[in-house]
């Protein structure tokens, strides 16, 4: 069965091209990316793994540790790992899980049968210190993520879990949110002293809270 927004990530053991680890006890009280490429030695996969390794200081910043995995033996992981490095210009340090059982892809439904019988398509999970999922993407093989829109949701849902607040469409961090629709007007005024600016009653906005 899929996981689905708020359930419980699965834990699980695996061996990864930083040895073998618990994925609870890897993640501690950090937020958690997961995601899959179909195979290794593709292209890419080599660009999203080095785009990922070069985004490291900003998933440090947002307190978030990055998990690859791919259904091919960890001998391969490694010699691809120097590809990367070489061709994209980085240096990868997170670890690539080797998942030639398929127990972790299996776990979190990363094989669609339509699209393939025994790789994964690439999905990602967003998921938080209490070990929730807090967020889903599947795209086809064909498609190369965006690593930028994954900081952005990641922006979006540390602040909106401290505020009682929700971000617009195209939000970035430092632009105008919405104020919850279950906070009365006048209790806003009061909750956001930056101001609050009402377009309708439901569709309020106030300036970022962490900003």
């Amino acid at each position: 069965m899929s996981l689905r927004l708020g359930d419980t990530a699965p834990n699980f053991k695996a061996v990864t091209t930083v040895g073998e680890i618990d994925f609870y006890d890897y993640l501690g009280d950090s937020w958690g990316v997961l995601f899959s490429h179909p195979a290794d030695y593709t292209p890419v996969c080599t660009t999203e793994l080095g785009r990922t390794a070069q985004l490291d200081e900003e998933f440090r910043k947002r307190n978030a540790k990055v998990l690859a995995v791919s259904v091919d033996p960890i001998e391969d992981h490694h010699g691809w790992v120097k590809d990367i490095n070489e061709t994209q210009n980085t240096e990868v340090k997170f670890p690539l899980i080797a998942d030639k059982d398929r127990k972790v892809s299996e776990l979190y439904d990363m094989i669609h049968p339509n699209a393939s019988a025994t790789a994964t398509v690439r999905s990602v999970f967003l998921i938080s210190p209490d070990k929730k999922v807090r967020l889903t993407l599947t795209y086809p093989a064909s498609t190369g993520r965006n690593f930028t829109e994954i900081l952005r949701v990641l922006d979006s849902l540390q602040l909106t879990d401290q505020h009682s607040i929700a971000t617009p469409v195209d939000w970035n961090k430092g632009d105008d949110v919405i104020v919850s629709p279950a906070i009365p007007t006048e209790e806003a005024k009061n909750k956001f002293p930056k101001g609050v600016k009402e377009v309708k009653p439901y569709l309020r906005y106030t300036a970022d809270p962490s900003a």
